[in-house]
């Protein structure tokens, strides 16, 4: 492992411990679309080992995320969060079959929206901390 490589590697773990669960949440759904991202462009530049990994990266996530789901607590919310992971599961699976960014960029877009609501959720989580430690 290069030393930059090392150095980012040590931060993100800081920054992993040093978060709440809903900021976490928050740095899977920032994951996921990094490598969305990374697998778009590889779609663009034919780069199919590219593709494979970035997909799979992604996909792995998506995995976990539904796999943290606690389907007889969470009510409806787990619910659709299930339904919006197999969708995004199913948009990566169809532009890696076709070789078409859409199945990306439709993915990209429902976890970007996902995503800003967590942020709002841990938003308000903080400035409700700091609000009653004041």
């Amino acid at each position: 492992m290069s030393t930059p490589h090392r150095g980012l590697h040590s931060y993100r773990q800081t920054q992993v411990q040093a978060s709440t669960p809903v900021e976490q949440v928050v740095l899977l759904y920032d994951g996921a679309l990094r490598f969305m991202a990374d697998a778009r462009h590889a779609i663009e530049q034919r780069d199919i080992v590219a593709r494979r990994l970035a997909v799979s990266r992604a996909l792995a996530i998506i995995g976990e995320l539904r796999g943290s789901l606690d389907m007889a607590q969470g009510g409806d919310i787990a619910v659709s969060l299930k339904k919006l992971y197999v969708y995004a599961q199913d948009r990566l699976m169809d532009a890696v079959m076709y070789h078409d960014v859409r199945g990306v960029d439709d993915a990209s877009l429902v976890f970007t929206t996902v995503r800003d609501a967590w942020r709002t959720v841990a938003s308000s989580a903080k400035q409700d901390a700091k609000g009653s430690a004041a």
